[in-house]
């Protein structure tokens, strides 16, 4: 039996190190690219629902078995800065929405967001102004999704960037694992 020298020894240790490494590699790359996303949450558009420096998981794999739904989580890319955003899915492709004294209208038809938290809501508007502000009906084409923050006063969304392409979103829902006590 031939002893290996320290070299040798050496060598087989850096290959097999540099193996795993590009395994854990290709295997975290597939499954953050398939399965689940990792998320952190920057902000307070999505409050009370998330915190900003929440931290967690969002799933691919759900965009891709079930499809997006109305009043889903998702997370969005937004090529132009370069970063993603947390969302709620509001109206769905080929859909009218509209809003008209906080209330949502789609297709023409009044629809209760049962999400929002009308304490919080009074708190942060004045007397007379508006959660969500009004805007005239806005119909989406085949491939596009209107998307508004929970915190409306405080929220970039469809709002700012107009209706957001199925292709820009990334994964539904966001389990919240822990938070960042940065503040």
């Amino acid at each position: 039996m031939e002893k290996k020298t320290f070299k040798e020894k050496l060598l087989t240790e850096s290959i097999s190190l540099l193996k795993i490494f590009v395994i854990s590699f290709l295997l975290v790359s597939l499954l953050t690219t398939f399965v689940i996303k990792p998320v952190k949450v920057v902000g307070d558009s999505m409050y009370p629902t998330l915190h900003n420096h929440d931290n967690g998981f969002s799933s691919v794999i759900t965009k891709l078995t079930r499809g997006i739904r109305r009043f889903d989580i998702v997370v969005v890319y937004l090529p132009t800065d370069k970063k993603y955003i947390v969302k709620r899915v509001i109206a769905l492709p080929n859909e009218t929405v509209s809003y008209e004294n906080n209330q949502l209208f789609i297709n023409n038809s009044p629809l209760a967001e049962p999400f929002l938290d009308e304490k919080y809501m009074q708190e942060v508007t004045k007397e007379g102004s508006n959660f969500t502000k009004n805007f005239d009906p806005l119909t989406l084409k085949s491939d596009e999704y209107f998307l508004l923050g929970d915190n409306r006063p405080f929220s970039l969304d469809s709002m700012y960037y107009g209706p957001f392409k199925e292709n820009q979103i990334i994964s539904i829902g966001v389990f919240v694992l822990f938070q960042l006590p940065i503040r």
